[in-house]
């Protein structure tokens, strides 16, 4: 077992190193500091996990600015960061922090703060700009290997869910008791909480892709599409799985089998150097063969971490023309017809050195509750 030394110093090194990219981002856009609001960030540099919180970060020095509640808790997981109370308003504290740092050009998360925030902490300026908006999301796009093990954990308490869930499920039960028995399920496998609002959605409302758990009640010959995640220690999974509450029509299997192996198929093409687009063509190509091309109606996957929409993405729109080893993407096909129902499969993948590997395991076969 590692010593409690060992542990806090390999912390340290990690949360250096997330510095060291982000001060090197911040040079080549000749910015002196930074301000960040956006949660996901602050707890991705500095490891603090509260909230009413702001960080300012220059070329040689962290500061946290947060207020009595939260000092104490600041202190311990932000040990690489001067703790700063403030007492009379948490824009007004930074501004005068900001104006004693004798810097010139800061920036700041634009997708995070809000106009009239931004308005009021010129306010308390003196000295210094803040007119440069900046995203710093990027740098959290490949993951480390902390990251992937909390992931993986995370993927792993969504399987055991789903297993726990498959003993519940019947007709007469409604599609919100079975979110309900997902979550506590993750719950007492050690979640945090969801990544997300969990989705069920059970025979002609499976053509929604993100069909919100109702009171309908389950009925036999219903496909039940059920898409959600755990969080643990603040990483999310994701995972979508589609199953049949009594025997299959030969239409459900079709219509499943082509789903499957579409989803199969972009397994094996997910690697490293491929662009979003390129693997999102794939998926598309695939289900053209069962001609149900125009009933996959989103993207085919997206990444995940502490938030659970993150770049890069897999779509036709994508922007990545370059995955890379350490991203997670999901891959995520669907059918969705109106007047008739849908389903989805989808796991979380780690794109590895030659290609990938899902890290949920769940059974993708279409499992029939008879």
């Amino acid at each position: 077992m590692e010593s409690g030394f060992a542990v806090k110093e390999e912390k340290h090194i990690m949360y250096k190193s997330r510095l060291d990219a982000l001060r090197g981002f911040l040079d080549k856009e000749s910015c002196d500091g930074i301000v960040l609001t956006k949660l996901s960030n602050i707890r991705y540099f500095s490891g603090f996990r509260g909230d009413d919180t702001a960080l300012f970060i220059t070329a040689d020095a962290c500061y946290l600015v947060t207020d009595s509640r939260y000092t104490e808790q600041a202190g311990s997981e932000a040990p690489d960061f001067e703790i700063v109370e403030q007492k009379q308003g948490l824009l007004r504290k930074l501004g005068e922090l900001i104006s004693s740092s004798n810097v010139k050009e800061v920036a700041f998360e634009g997708d995070a703060m809000t106009f009239s925030a931004h308005e009021q902490l010129l306010q308390f300026l003196e000295g210094s700009s803040l007119r440069k908006s900046l995203s710093v999301d990027f740098l959290r796009e490949i993951k480390d290997a902390a990251e992937i093990e909390l992931i993986q954990k995370a993927c792993d308490i969504a399987d055991a869910a789903f297993a726990k869930v498959l003993e519940f499920i019947r007709p007469g039960v409604r599609e919100t008791e079975i979110a309900a028995q997902l979550e506590y399920a993750m719950r007492l496998e050690g979640a945090d909480g969801t990544s997300f609002d969990t989705i069920v959605a059970s025979g002609l409302r499976g053509s929604m892709p993100h069909g919100t758990a109702t009171e309908k009640q389950i009925e036999l010959g219903d496909f039940v599409t059920m898409d959600f995640g755990a969080k643990y220690q603040g990483y999310c999974s994701d995972i979508t799985r589609t199953i049949c509450v009594g025997q299959a029509t030969e239409r459900q299997r079709e219509v499943y089998a082509a789903v499957l192996a579409t989803q199969e198929r972009v397994l094996e093409e997910i690697a490293p150097g491929k662009s979003g687009k390129e693997i999102d063509r794939v998926a598309r190509e695939e289900l053209k063969k069962a001609n149900l091309e125009e009933y996959f109606t989103h993207g085919l996957g997206h990444s995940l971490g502490l938030e659970i929409h993150e770049e890069p993405r897999l779509s036709r729109y994508s922007k990545c023309e370059d995955l890379r080893p350490g991203m997670l993407i999901t891959d995520e096909p669907g059918v969705y017809i109106p007047g008739w129902g849908g389903l989805r499969i989808e796991d979380t993948v780690l794109i590895s050195q030659d290609g990938c590997r899902p890290l949920t395991h769940s059974k993708k076969e279409l499992i029939e509750i008879l």
